[in-house]
């Protein structure tokens, strides 16, 4: 997710932040013991701070990575013309860190579901993830991103089937490749666009309002003191 703040770098550019979510948040996504010693959510690994590192620093590694808690990456880009700062937060799948990760939904602009093409389990978490979302965010803007999208003989969740359930959401679809660098520029580029679009209908909608009801200016009666 990508969190609000300051900068005193650069003040034309505006701050977006975004959230690289996992779809799962069971008890079978936690380790036991150390990190090679891993339940059967094993398989639910989406690839999404592969999709975060290769955004961010343009770099690949075939290494499971592992988020504890927490990581973030931040990262400026240019969307129609105008500088924005991304500051993007992968949150952890695992249950134990669940009170930790929903913290982060608060002021996100906007949240990026991803599931893994080639686990249909990972997609039929989906939905539950996504309601996962609303309860913690009042609006927030989020597209669906099915990664791992580079070998053709593995992909179980067909490209319609993902479209027509994106389209039921009401929510833009991305599939995309970490490893082949498949569409992670243009899906990073859409949410930021979108969170940047509704950023500035909020201020347009604030400097819109009635700014209260004006006093008309009188006099100032004095009364005057008694004795006792």
């Amino acid at each position: 997710m990508l969190r609000k703040y300051k900068s005193n770098i650069n003040r034309s550019t505006r701050d977006i932040k975004l959230g690289l979510s996992t779809l799962v948040l069971t008890s079978q996504m936690g380790f036991i013991g150390s990190p090679d010693s891993v339940l059967e959510g094993w398989k639910y690994r989406v690839g999404k701070s592969s999709l975060l590192l290769r955004f961010a620093d343009n770099t690949f590694s075939g290494t499971y990575i592992t988020t504890i808690g927490v990581d973030f990456k931040i990262r400026t880009i240019e969307v129609n013309g105008e500088k924005v700062k991304l500051q993007i937060w992968d949150t952890a799948g695992q249950e134990r860190f669940r009170t930790i990760t929903s913290t982060y939904y608060r002021g996100t602009h906007g949240v990026i579901v991803v599931y893994d093409v080639t686990s249909g389990e990972s997609f039929a978490n989906v939905k539950r993830w996504l309601h996962e979302i609303d309860q913690n965010c009042d609006v927030v803007n989020r597209i669906l991103v099915g990664n791992k999208d580079d070998n053709p003989d593995g992909k179980v969740v067909l490209t319609h089937d993902a479209q027509r359930f994106a389209e039921q959401m009401g929510i833009q679809l991305f599939e995309t490749s970490a490893k082949d660098n498949k569409n992670v520029e243009e899906m990073f580029h859409a949410i930021a666009g979108l969170a940047l679009k509704m950023k500035k209908e909020q201020q347009t909608k604030k400097q819109e309002e009635p700014k209260g009801f004006q006093l008309q200016q009188g006099r100032i009666i004095k009364k005057d003191k008694k004795c006792c």
